[in-house]
């Protein structure tokens, strides 16, 4: 397999420890986990395939582009990247009980960002199983990447991560 780069924000918490035992699930000469913060342009081109993991975040985040946030700092290293190649697989953490409308919204930007530079995507999942009203990381019944509810699915988790790796690891080789 070649080498994964599993990028993620933010530090701390429910999207870190789900990349733990995402990353956990590969040898560490196959996956380099790295935070958005620390990512780099030679991690970029030294691995071929990319997981990207983030929560559900306000619209106002996600439209603020200045350079105090994260993504958009990542986004603009992305344009530096020769991404011909490259293949990239999202996992996105939420909460449908508390935020419903804007469940794993996050999975809906890196879909975005990733399509407009051409850069193919694999690992899209089934929206079966869950409750809620909304979300802009899902299209036609199916979520962009990998949905985890840490708040009120966590008996899932692993279970989910392990099926999503089962569909994404016949894409990465």
């Amino acid at each position: 397999m070649k080498k994964i780069a599993l990028i993620f924000w933010p530090e701390g918490g429910n999207v870190d420890e789900a990349g733990d035992k995402i990353a956990a699930r590969f040898s560490d000469n196959e996956i380099i986990k790295v935070s958005v913060i620390h990512t780099t342009k030679e991690i970029l081109n030294a691995c071929n395939n990319w997981i990207i993991g983030g929560s559900t975040v306000g619209s106002h985040v996600w439209e603020d582009a200045n350079d105090s946030n994260k993504w958009h700092a990542f986004f603009k290293l992305l344009d530096e990247v020769d991404t011909i190649g490259k293949i990239v697989a999202f996992y996105g953490l939420g909460d449908q009980v508390l935020y419903p409308d804007h469940f794993v919204d996050g999975l809906g930007v890196f879909q975005e960002e990733f399509e407009k530079r051409n850069i193919k995507i694999v690992g899209q999942w089934p929206a079966e199983g869950y409750e809620f009203t909304d979300s802009e990381g899902i299209k036609d019944g199916t979520f962009y990447g990998l949905a985890l509810d840490q708040d009120s699915q966590e008996e899932l988790t692993d279970q989910r991560i392990d099926q999503w790796l089962e569909i994404i690891k016949k894409e990465f080789n």
